[in-house]
């Protein structure tokens, strides 16, 4: 069984779509198993269909107005570089409204079911292919992964939504009497989870590189702050369930193919972006077809 396995990593998911569009359309890879974390579990759906043109136009088009009905932060621009500060409004409203969040993602939802129809969704839950995202249960304090055999159209676009939910930034989701946060707050690279389901074979995208390449600079705000404190905690889920996945591959005669990004994107994927993440998207999808190259002419020179 072949599993595509995708990484949270916000707009950086740009960069897997392109990797997946290469092992798909170019290599002509067959996945028996999806499984995506926060943005991976934007592009999982589409990608079982092979609507790969559909969800590339949609995906390198997002901006904040797509994905935050508040956005509790405002990008500034210096020097070419783009930072995020507190719009000290839009969070006071939030807080008055009585929510326990900074901001709110119903635009995301909205979003996501303007773009996954019932009639895709159907053909899916229909079809041989599993797909399957990771959301994190505060409530029970544990990670849950909901497939989409288990679900209806609309829970389906509720638990995508929930695992994009990068709290405090985005909506807490309170369902089935828990609260439920980003996916990658438990588990940023699933690798266990598709094994465990009987992955043989996993195509792994990371969106980071594989090792550290910058210093992040001090910062400049609250929420700079946040976002830095926030990041360097998923780095660290992230390096242990690679690890962990390594080791259960390992004792299962299972086979993992990396797809690290090559390069650092970006420090703060809560920026979206149409210029760069159409850039990444074309990025990925090179750097898939030069891996499977060289991969290629080594197998060769061993041969």
């Amino acid at each position: 069984m072949r599993a595509m396995v995708i990484s949270g990593g916000g707009s950086k998911g740009a960069f897997a779509g392109g990797v997946a569009q290469y092992l798909i359309q170019e290599l002509n890879y067959k996945y028996d198993l999806f499984l995506g974390t926060s943005t991976g579990s934007l592009l999982i759906s589409h990608l079982a269909l092979e609507n790969i043109k559909k969800i590339k136009e949609i995906y390198t088009s997002v901006n904040q107005e797509s994905i935050f009905s508040n956005c509790p932060f405002i990008i500034q621009k210096k020097y070419g570089v783009e930072n995020i500060a507190i719009d000290h409004w839009n969070v006071l409203k939030n807080f008055y409204r009585g929510s326990k969040t900074f901001g709110e993602s119903h635009n995301l939802l909205q979003l996501i079911k303007n773009t996954l129809s019932v009639e895709e969704f159907e053909i899916l839950k229909k079809g041989p292919k599993e797909i399957v995202v990771t959301v994190s249960n505060l409530s029970l304090n544990q990670v849950e992964y909901k497939s989409i055999n288990d679900c209806t159209y609309e829970e389906f676009c509720e638990w995508i939504w929930i695992s994009c939910n990068y709290t405090p930034f985005m909506s807490l989701v309170r369902k089935d009497g828990c609260e439920y946060a980003d996916g990658g707050l438990g588990n940023m690279v699933p690798i266990e989870e598709a094994i465990k389901r009987g992955a043989t074979e996993i195509d792994a995208v990371i969106l980071q590189t594989e090792t550290t390449l910058f210093n992040r600079m001090p910062s400049k705000n609250a929420f700079a702050l946040m976002t830095s404190m926030f990041a360097f905690m998923l780095d660290r889920i992230e390096h242990q369930n690679i690890r962990i996945g390594k080791y259960v591959a390992k004792h299962n005669g299972a086979i993992i193919n990396f797809y690290y990004t090559p390069v650092v994107l970006t420090t703060n994927s809560l920026i979206f972006n149409k210029e760069k993440m159409t850039a990444w998207w074309e990025s990925g999808f090179n750097f898939a077809k030069y891996k499977n190259i060289e991969t290629s002419q080594l197998e060769i020179t061993q041969d």
